[in-house]
């Protein structure tokens, strides 16, 4: 499944990319319309807390009420099925690309902490964001874990 998140959802746009999917989040002050034609263009399913943008999407859309990413998350499990541990960490939580295995190079670049952890490393190619398996990843991991019903798969 793929999502476009409105300007609203950023904080669920990036627990989506955590859990691996596919969250295009709309530019800032993009009209209902064309966020309705993106949507429809890249087979994607909107989400908002805007109830005409919802409206306007119709099947195309979810409308969440809560304001709160854990609580936003919760709510688009109740009203479509979302795999919480589709490909975990696959993906980067600011831009959505697809992550690539970290060179030797850009492994260097880290914090000597991260290096000592082991891997896996990882590497965003469209921004250059580095990426390894330390506190941050730990608390998401949970995160997706219980998002997911308890049932860990990564």
């Amino acid at each position: 499944m793929r999502f476009l998140c409105d300007e609203m959802l950023v904080r669920l746009a990036r627990l989506l990319r955590a859990a691996g999917h596919d969250a295009a989040l709309a530019e800032g002050g993009a009209p209902d319309p064309a966020l309705v034609a993106q949507a429809e263009a890249e087979a994607r399913l909107l989400l908002t807390r805007d109830r005409d943008l919802a409206a306007l999407a119709g099947a195309r859309g979810v409308r969440l009420r809560a304001e709160a990413a854990d609580a936003q998350a919760e709510e688009l499990s109740r009203a479509v099925p979302v795999d919480w541990s589709a490909a975990p960490f696959t993906r980067c939580v600011m831009d959505n690309a697809l992550l690539r295995e970290a060179t030797p190079e850009e492994i260097a670049r880290m914090p000597r902490a991260a290096q000592a952890r082991g891997g896996p490393f990882r590497a965003c190619p469209a921004c250059g964001r580095l990426y390894w398996p330390g506190s941050h990843v730990k608390r998401m991991a949970a995160k997706l874990e219980r998002l997911a019903g308890g049932a860990r798969t990564f």
